[in-house]
C-alpha cells in the first residue's frame, strides 16, 4: 500500500494500522535523515510501541550533481577539504579516523556539452536504517534518544547520507563540495 506522504496524524494513524494489520506500507515524511523519521512520527501522535511495532526499514535520499564524465577532473584534496570532511564527520558523530578519506576527488572541467558547469545530470545518495530488535528497544524506552538510536543504528552499520556521498565522490561520480553542500541543507 502507499500512502502519498505522512504530513498529519490522521495520515500517520491510518499508515499505522494499515502495516498492523499485515499490509506492506511505502510512503514518504520530510527529515533530514533516517533516524530522524522516528521522532517525526512519535510527534504526530503515534506512540512509540507502535512506530517500533510497524517500521522495518527507513531510507533517506538527497541528490546530488552528477559529474560530467567527459570533462573529469582528478585532483588530490587539499587540508582545506579534509578539514571539512573530517568536521562533516565529527558533526555526525564519526570518527575520522576510522573513515577512509579518498586520496583522490573528482571535480568538473565544464565543457560546452554541459554548460560549462563539469555536471550532467544527478545521483541519488542514501541512508538506510534497518529496524533491529535492539533499534525497536531504543524506541520503545520511556527516556527516548535520538542520540542513542543513531549511535546504535551507526553500530549495526547505517551508512550515513554523508558517507555514501564521500565514496561517491571519492568514485568521481559526484564531487565532494557538491556533498557537503546538500547533506548540510
Amino acid at each position: 500500500m502507499m500512502v502519498g506522504e505522512i504530513r498529519d496524524a490522521e495520515t500517520a494513524e491510518i499508515a499505522v494500522q494499515a502495516a498492523l494489520t499485515g499490509h506492506l506500507v511505502l510512503s514518504t515524511l520530510h527529515t533530514n535523515d533516517a533516524p530522524t523519521a522516528v521522532p517525526r512520527l512519535m510527534d504526530m501522535n503515534v506512540p512509540p510501541f507502535l512506530v517500533s511495532a510497524v517500521l522495518n526499514a527507513i531510507l533517506a535520499q538527497r541528490l546530488v550533481r552528477k559529474l560530467h564524465l567527459e570533462c573529469i577532473e582528478s585532483y588530490a584534496p587539499d587540508e582545506g577539504t579534509i578539514s571539512a570532511i573530517k568536521a562533516q564527520l565529527e558533526e555526525l558523530g564519526l570518527d575520522p579516523k576510522e573513515m577512509a578519506i579518498p586520496k583522490r576527488l573528482y571535480r568538473g572541467g565544464g565543457c560546452a556539452a554541459d554548460g560549462y558547469t563539469g555536471y550532467q545530470g544527478r545521483i541519488g545518495i542514501f541512508e538506510v536504517l534497518n529496524v533491529s530488535d535492539g533499534l525497536r528497544g531504543i524506541i520503545n524506552d520511556p527516556g527516548f534518544s535520538l542520540d542513542k538510536l543513531r549511535h546504535m543504528a551507526r553500530s549495526e552499520g547505517m551508512i550515513t547520507m554523508f558517507e555514501d556521498g564521500l565514496r561517491k565522490a571519492g568514485r568521481g561520480m559526484t564531487t565532494i563540495d557538491e556533498v557537503l553542500r546538500v547533506v548540510r541543507e
